[in-house]
């Protein structure tokens, strides 16, 4: 199921938009789009708090609240939903990298440009979904999705996984070394190693300090001398090379 979520203050352009999705609904009926509406902003940061939504497709200049500071909003409350944007103008399209945006849209809305966009989001979607790694812990195998891990370290011979949803996994005690036990994390570009015992999610870092990535919850994660550079780089290209698309 791809659970869908339009916000737009504007009656016309809502309705207007909400047609053109359920008539990509009715074309995609192997995805089971259930579409939810919302007039406001803040309409929707109360449904939020009780459903979790896989795509918002956002109109940027609303009253109250815009759908840059809506976006932000669900992400501080650890929505990571893909955010579609739909605007009038160009003007915001980097400011709406602050909430992570998938894709910026102009209006009036191109049906067949926003059904290629509903179509990568939804297969970014079903590849995050499928992409988990295994953990052996105390209480049995436990599946992990790699874009629910924010970091991971080693401590006293355990490596310690940080979700997002502020819930820690711990495997059993490991003999081997911490680069070879996170292979797997290490060999998908949305995972760094900082340091010899941790290795971060870039889709969480906010921003690169001097000796520490400081995360989008606050956390800081050590960086080991010598390494900011490549860092900063790989998170450049993380951003600016599309790779984040895949993570929503």
């Amino acid at each position: 199921m791809l659970k869908l979520a339009l916000c737009d203050d504007e009656a016309e352009q809502r309705a207007a938009v909400s047609r053109l999705l359920r008539e990509y609904a009715a074309l995609r009926p192997e995805l089971t789009v259930k579409l939810s509406v919302f007039s406001s902003g803040m309409e929707l940061l109360t449904a939020a708090e009780e459903e979790r939504f896989d795509l918002y497709v956002l109109d940027v200049v609303m009253p109250d609240l815009s759908g840059i500071d809506l976006g932000v909003k669900l992400r501080e409350l650890g929505h990571y939903g893909a955010i579609v944007y739909l605007s009038i103008s160009p003007e915001y399209a980097v400011e709406s990298y602050a909430a992570r945006a998938f894709y910026y849209l102009m209006k009036p809305v191109e049906p067949a440009k926003l059904y290629q966009v509903l179509d990568q989001a939804a297969a970014a979607l079903e590849k995050r979904r499928a992409s988990c790694v295994t953990v052996k812990t105390r209480e049995g195998l436990v599946l992990v999705p790699l874009d629910r891990i924010m970091y991971v370290e080693l401590s006293n011979r355990v490596v310690r996984y940080h979700l997002s949803n502020n819930t820690l996994v711990d495997s059993l005690t490991v003999r081997t070394s911490f680069q070879e036990e996170t292979a797997q994390l290490l060999s998908d570009s949305r995972f760094f190693q900082s340091g010899a015992s941790f290795a971060v999610n870039l889709y969480y870092v906010a921003a690169v300090e001097r000796s520490s990535l400081k995360l989008d919850n606050g956390e800081r994660v050590p960086l080991a001398r010598g390494r900011a550079s490549l860092m900063k780089q790989r998170w450049s290209d993380y951003w600016l090379g599309g790779q984040a698309e895949e993570q929503v």
